[in-house]
């Protein structure tokens, strides 16, 4: 991960040569029908992502800002039902795209929420908030059977995984922060002397602070953001349609092939029911269900955000955990009858 940054410069670098000088590529040996594809791809993937992850920059730096330690500590359940249902519901309150999520977890489990509460809000938050709610519902009118399953889904993984983490997760998935500590330390030694200077700031500094806070949380996430948009558009612009055919009415290969489809695309999960609803017919509907479940949840752009924030590890067994659960929910669900 040391070579993202390196690696998605000289990317976008390229990629803005390629914008600006288009209509020269014909000389070189390419395809220039996908390479103008790739092009609209990953634009469109990056401008779609960027508007969520500055609200989640921002709304991170006013918690650093604003929000004592003690409060979140307040305000936090201590009985695990009741954390795990607050973490899986919370995207009601607060209905951003996963992009912008984990800035403002990272910023929250430093202040003292349990990072099992956090983590399930990753998870459940792009899924269950009203935006998505009406979204789905619009794509899948003649189906609704298959848009509540997304939600029942969506919310018995969230808790299976709450519950899971909260009785396996002993050590703090947050990658170390040496700046974060060594601010720490010096607060340690310098005990009075802050407190008194906190207590003296006004709001006006506060608010001052913001935009520094904001921008290192941008710089920060954003090239791992641009550098998973770039992945995901070749993946995109590389997957013909003859692929889909062919394992459609496989009844595992279909459920895999779709989590991975959704893993690849990395959609927004505002507008990935209606690419789900293109498929309606050609997929038997828990193999859309998986696909609407698993991509929200965790997809190629997240992982690398992810892997910016917590322990590699870490995001390897939950992401096992996420396609698992996922998985047999889908076939538990087929099996049933509810989808």
């Amino acid at each position: 991960m040391r070579l993202a940054t390196g690696a998605a410069t000289v990317g976008c670098a390229a990629l803005l040569a390629l914008i600006f000088f288009g209509r020269d590529i014909s000389q070189w040996n390419f395809d220039s029908a996908k390479l103008q594809n790739f092009k609209i791809i990953f634009l469109s993937i990056l401008l779609e992502a960027l508007p969520f992850l500055l609200i989640g920059v921002f709304i991170s730096a006013l918690l650093q800002s604003f929000v004592s330690d003690k409060l979140i500590q307040k305000l936090t359940p201590r009985n695990p039902v009741a954390g795990v249902l607050f973490g899986s519901l919370l995207g009601i309150l607060l209905p951003l795209c996963e992009c912008g999520m984990i800035p403002i977890v990272r910023r929250l489990i430093r202040k003292g929420l349990p990072a099992y509460i956090g983590i399930i809000y990753i998870i459940a938050g792009p899924i269950i908030n009203p935006v998505v709610f009406g979204a789905t519902f619009a794509a899948f009118r003649t189906n609704k059977d298959l848009a509540y399953s997304r939600f029942y889904l969506a919310f018995a993984v969230s808790v299976a995984i709450g519950m899971i983490l909260y009785y396996f997760l002993k050590k703090d998935p947050l990658k170390p922060d040496r700046h974060t500590t060594h601010e720490h330390h010096h607060h340690h030694h310098h005990d009075h002397h802050h407190l008194g200077h906190e207590q003296q700031r006004s709001a006006v500094k506060k608010l001052a602070d913001i935009p520094a806070h904001a921008a290192e949380e941008f710089f920060d996430m954003g090239k791992y953001l641009i550098l998973g948009s770039l992945i995901t558009a070749l993946l995109q612009t590389l997957i013909t349609r003859a692929s889909f055919a062919s394992v459609a009415d496989h009844e595992l290969l279909s459920h895999l092939f779709m989590m991975g489809f959704a893993y690849a695309l990395s959609l927004c999960s505002t507008s990935d029911a209606f690419v789900a609803a293109s498929f309606n017919g050609m997929f038997p509907p828990a193999a859309l269900l998986s696909f609407l479940v698993f991509g929200p949840m965790i997809d190629l752009k997240n992982t690398l955000m992810m892997l910016a924030v917590f322990r590699k590890k870490f995001v390897l067994k939950f992401s096992l955990l996420i396609a698992s659960l996922v998985l047999l929910g889908s076939i538990l669900f087929e099996r049933l009858g509810i989808v």
